[in-house]
């Protein structure tokens, strides 16, 4: 009996073998073929830590190619904490080299993690001495860092992109959508201890697709000239600010636009955001006459004027709504050109009461006041018109003589640049064109006309008076030799914030023309903020128009026009 026992124990330990190498069996083949895609990643996340970086940010640059914005790859500091035996010791070596205090270093090379950022985008040099320290858990990597090879050059019109590759003003935040690329991502790989073990600089494992490249309507040469003449003006009338705009009157393509002061958008963490406002847009100002060539449009397509009709200047008063209306000099009869020429304000006035509240009110709707230009840019203003059941008993005559308006630098030269063309209002851009990493046109922009404002027919009446204002008014310091320019003078007074009245001391002086005059290839404006001791826009604005249009003409080999009499003016109003 025995041996029939000990052969049945022998089969009952085989069997269970059996069953256990069975279950062994089962579970391997559960792990390596059911579970192994979801085993796979959680090897990968205990083994791997994968560091997301920006993508490549697209390039901008000129009508003609050249560059305006780019990127440098420039390294960043990372460090991994667990792998550091004395972050203190560590932070005192960076701390000099990354120009961040020790004590603050110290802090984040404390921290129970894996990966921490010390410094993003050093400048190059930081980079080489850091590859000259050896140190344990301390890395590089290279990451995008937006430079513009121009420094102050266009700033306000391109903004500037953030430490993360965003953009945060100007083109490159319009155009974030396109100029942003494809984030980029690295690996780190872990030790079996879960410390991060890395190569002194990481490269990129991917090379996603960049953003695309956008193509402007501005000439780089153009806007040397405007920013290089504005800069000069307003350090010579020792003014506030100035502005100057440069536009194809046929197209609304914009050639040039400045600001001064100017700001390096390669330096901005120490500005204060007013200085990188792009004041061509954003700020309203009463644009005084310089109004007046927008009520010659809308009084002439109106038929309540004619250029040889009659206009008494009372002899520089008029009183209008219990208040007085003033010019700079005594005038009796005119005619409605000569209004303009001479910029008179009762003239204007009388303009403005004959064309009546509705139909002014109209024109200057249909001119663009009280709207965006529209213009492919952020953080335009849409100024302020009021509505004629808003307006006061002396309004009208207010808004004839360009009181009583806010308008911005971009909306009066569209509304001239109107008058230009033949009358229909276009709608500015700085973009032309949207190309992707090879160079191929993704998407081309066509001008666009947003309305007919005035008949051609005005539209040649108006740029005869408004040549007679350079010819023979107060705009004769606007003048180039050779060509035919038309154009106005304004010189507004300010409000004053303490006492709520137009201040006797603070001007804004203007000017706002065209030329070629019967051909114009260019409508620009000059708009100089508190200009001190001579305060007319003949006199502080208009020579910046005469210097910049001379300059740019010969740039572009506009041929001159038959000789005319360029008459000096005092260049008042």
């Amino acid at each position: 009996m025995a041996a029939p026992l000990g052969r049945g124990r022998r089969y009952i330990t085989l069997l269970l073998l059996l069953c256990g190498f069975g279950v062994v069996l089962f579970r391997l083949a559960t792990l390596q073929v059911l579970q192994a895609a979801e085993l796979t990643v959680k090897a990968d996340r205990q083994h791997q830590k994968t560091v997301s970086l920006e993508g490549v940010r697209g390039t901008i640059v000129d009508r003609h190619g050249k560059m305006l914005a780019m990127n440098l790859e420039v390294p960043s500091v990372f460090g991994v904490p667990t792998a550091l035996d004395s972050p203190a010791k560590t932070a005192r070596s960076l701390s000099p080299v990354l120009h961040v205090r020790a004590d603050e270093l110290e802090r984040k090379l404390r921290q129970d993690r894996g990966f921490v950022w010390l410094a993003r985008k050093l400048d190059p040099e930081q980079g080489r001495r850091l590859e000259r320290m050896p140190m344990e858990g301390i890395g590089i990597v290279l990451e995008g860092r937006r430079f513009y090879p121009k420094g102050p050059l266009l700033s306000h019109v391109l903004g500037f992109a953030g430490m993360d590759g965003e953009g945060l003003e100007g083109i490159e935040r319009r155009y974030e959508s396109h100029l942003h690329g494809e984030k980029r991502v690295t690996v780190l790989q872990r030790d079996a201890l879960g410390r991060t073990v890395f190569p002194k600089k990481m490269s990129n494992e991917q090379s996603p697709a960049p953003g695309h490249q956008l193509v402007l309507t501005i000439d780089e040469v153009i806007q040397y000239i405007v920013e290089k003449e504005l800069e000069e003006a307003v350090a010579r009338a020792e003014a506030k600010s100035g502005t100057m705009i440069v536009l194809d009157p046929s197209t609304g393509a914009l050639l040039a636009s400045a600001v001064s002061p100017r700001f390096d958008p390669n330096a901005v963490s120490a500005l204060r955001p007013d200085r990188w406002r792009n004041r061509a847009l954003t700020d309203a100002y009463e644009p005084g006459s310089t109004m007046k060539a927008v009520l010659a449009a809308a009084a002439i397509e109106e038929r309540v004027m004619k250029p040889d009709t009659l206009v008494f200047g009372e002899q520089g008063r008029m009183a209008i709504g219990n208040t007085m209306i003033h010019d700079h000099e005594k005038l009796g009869w005119l005619s409605f050109a000569q209004v303009i020429q001479k910029s008179s304000n009762v003239g204007a006035a009388k303009a403005g009461i004959a064309l009546g509240e509705q139909r002014f009110y109209r024109y200057l709707q249909s001119f663009g006041f009280g709207e965006r230009t529209e213009i492919d840019l952020p953080g335009e203003a849409a100024g302020l018109l009021k509505h004629p059941r808003e307006w006061g008993g002396r309004t009208l005559a207010s808004i004839s003589m360009g009181q009583e308006i806010g308008v911005t630098p971009m909306q009066m030269v569209s509304a001239v640049a109107a008058i230009a063309n033949g009358g229909v209002l276009m709608r500015p851009y700085v973009v032309s064109e949207i190309r992707d990493a090879q160079g191929q046109t993704l998407k081309e922009v066509q001008p666009h006309v947003k309305r007919r404002v005035i008949s051609p027919e005005t539209a040649r009446t108006v740029t005869t008076i408004l040549e007679g204002v350079v010819t023979d008014g107060t705009g004769g310091k606007a003048a180039i030799a050779g060509f035919r320019v038309a154009g106005k003078t304004g010189t507004a007074q300010k409000i004053d914030s303490r006492t709520g009245r137009y201040s006797a001391s603070q001007f804004v002086s203007s000017f706002v023309g065209y030329v070629p005059a019967n051909n114009p290839r260019l409508a620009m404006i000059v708009v100089i903020d508190e200009p001190q001791g001579e305060s007319w826009g003949g006199t502080v604005a208009a020579p910046v128009f005469n210097r910049v249009g001379e300059q740019v003409l010969n740039y572009l080999g506009v041929s001159s026009d038959v000789p005319v009499k360029l008459a000096m003016a005092s260049g008042k109003q």
